[in-house]
């Protein structure tokens, strides 16, 4: 899977199931290419989400809300990601 197919799949799938006024998608995987644990095929994506949802969620079940949407990407296709919230 290349870099713009995964996050084609991350906002069609946190638009589905969370309601989201506005998502930014970074990849960032650049900054950790020289990184011991760097896996080929791994992204690194920073998520800029404004949700009002979210937003009334404390970190931890926000950020639980994300994982479940994404749950095959992260185990598959993402190394680690950021999360942000506006």
């Amino acid at each position: 899977m290349n870099i713009n197919e995964l996050i084609a799949i991350v906002r069609s799938k946190l638009d589905a199931k969370i309601e989201i006024q506005d998502i930014k998608i970074e990849d960032k995987s650049f900054l950790h290419k020289s990184h011991k644990g760097h896996q080929e095929g791994k992204f690194h994506l920073k998520l800029t989400i404004k949700s009002n949802i979210l937003k009334k969620l404390n970190k931890i079940e926000s950020t639980k809300k994300i994982y479940t949407a994404l749950d095959l990407e992260l185990k598959e296709h993402i190394h680690s990601i950021q999360i942000l919230l506006n």
